[in-house]
């Protein structure tokens, strides 16, 4: 006569139970908030409902950063202490990058009397890329080469473009991360400048 077998028993520890559990919970909160367009403390692209990219405000130390530019200069951000600086983290194969170049430099050339600088940080390119990068598109501030990606590090954001507004004191005030325009500089950097 043979035996049934009987169906055994899984056994599942309370553990494992737990941390499914909290898996899922955490998922559907990350879903929820992708969905309804509420911005974690890093910053990333906003939109003010006209596909505008506009930036989060922030209020912390801009990072002590010390790079070489395109003509092999060594530049600190201690070295712009008392302007106001747009920080701009780029990289020549980036379509957004690219695409934000001609509005930075035309903001540039229009308040640089006012105390006003663009650092351009290049993520990684070689310089002579970099260099004709600049020329071709007549940029007239400072870039600056990161081939170790120490600025990205020092912003803790990889995402490209990323902006950071940084007040005469040295305080970042606003961050971008994707592609600025004229109105969003007009409405959020102006003010700044007459502080």
């Amino acid at each position: 006569m043979r035996r049934k077998k009987r169906p055994q028993k899984i056994a599942v520890k309370p553990a494992k139970v737990l941390l499914g559990i909290g898996l899922i919970l955490l998922s559907m909160v990350s879903l929820y908030f992708m969905l309804s367009g509420v911005v974690a403390s890093a910053p990333g692209p906003v939109s003010d409902g006209d596909n505008y990219v506009v930036p989060v405000p922030v209020n912390y130390p801009a990072p002590e950063l010390e790079l070489e530019n395109i003509n092999g200069d060594v530049e600190s951000l201690k070295d712009f202490h008392g302007q106001v600086l747009l920080v701009n983290n780029w990289a020549t194969w980036c379509p957004p990058c690219k695409a934000e170049m001609p509005t930075l430099a035309s903001y540039y050339s229009a308040h640089a009397h006012e105390g006003f600088m663009v650092i351009a940080i290049e993520a990684g390119d070689p310089r002579d890329q970099v260099a004709k990068f600049a020329e071709d598109f007549n940029l007239p501030f400072t870039v600056w080469l990161d081939p170790s990606s120490k600025a990205l590090n020092a912003f803790r954001n990889g995402n490209l473009p990323s902006s950071y507004v940084v007040d005469r004191n040295g305080t970042i005030r606003y961050a971008w991360t994707g592609e600025i325009n004229q109105e969003m500089l007009e409405k959020y950097v102006t003010p700044l400048l007459s502080e």
